[in-house]
């Protein structure tokens, strides 16, 4: 059973958001929200792509050493700019960029044209189906994007749909929900907040990170195979709790 579920409210919010207050779902008039559609840029290079941003992200990443990506067609979710791209041990056939920010979109568009890869891009919009035909993609890849995805069932079914028997999806989570991740939040992504802007993070926490890890991966669990599910930093002990990251790796039972 996660720390959460023992602690009272008061010490749940600072570490996980107000979610019985503010819910799962944005408001999009809400001011916090507005203003935290017009920072998430900064927030994300300030807080992804320094420090120890750099490091718990890549503890995610390294799981694409495992996959072979040649000859394959790839679908990523969220693909930001691709920094997962040093772990790869072979470039695949097409790679096709899924994203509801047109601004996240370019990133990846950079990358994926410096590598010479053939590709294509599709404007995600919530709880809709993507424009690609049933079981044409070989491969999903979605790196830290699962947590947002609000209903996850509903995506997940659409990511079953997409791939064909035997097809893999592959990716990782930060452990949301979790003591470890919630802590560190606190001292990194939370302190940002107050520093930089008049949002309260207790309402962004809620809307941007709807899902928990374990509910993750819960869901995961009915809708394809397990594969492998590693837990970082501390493997030996795969519970949500003192880890930052689970790498996942699944795949679409043959029908």
């Amino acid at each position: 059973m996660p720390i959460r579920n023992l602690l009272p409210k008061s010490l749940r919010t600072p570490l996980w958001g107000d979610r019985e207050r503010w819910g799962l779902t944005p408001v999009p008039e809400d001011a916090c929200w507005k203003d935290w559609q017009g920072s998430y840029t900064d927030f994300y290079q300030e807080n992804q792509r320094e420090g120890i941003g750099i490091r718990v992200n890549d503890a995610g990443y390294t799981v694409m050493s495992s996959i072979h990506l040649a000859g394959k067609r790839v679908l990523e979710i969220g693909a930001g700019d691709i920094r997962h791209m040093k772990f790869w041990r072979s470039e695949p056939a097409e790679y096709i960029l899924a994203d509801v920010s047109d601004e996240m979109m370019s990133f990846a568009k950079r990358r994926v044209e410096e590598r010479g890869i053939a590709y294509r891009t599709i404007s995600v919009e919530r709880n809709q189906p993507l424009a690609l035909e049933d079981a044409s993609v070989d491969v999903i890849v979605s790196f830290y994007s699962l947590e947002h995805l609000y209903p996850l069932r509903s995506y997940l079914d659409e990511f079953k749909r997409l791939l064909k028997p035997g097809g893999q999806l592959i990716g990782a989570i930060p452990t949301e929900g979790g003591l470890a991740w919630g802590i560190g939040r606190m001292l990194t992504s939370r302190r940002w907040f107050k520093k930089n802007t008049t949002i309260d993070p207790d309402k962004i926490i809620c809307w941007e990170h709807p899902n928990f890890a374990d509910q993750i991966l819960g869901e995961l669990d009915q809708v394809f195979t397990r594969e492998a599910v590693q837990h970082w930093p501390s493997p030996w002990l795969p519970l949500l709790d003192p880890n930052l990251v689970i790498r996942l790796l699944y795949f679409k039972a043959e029908e």
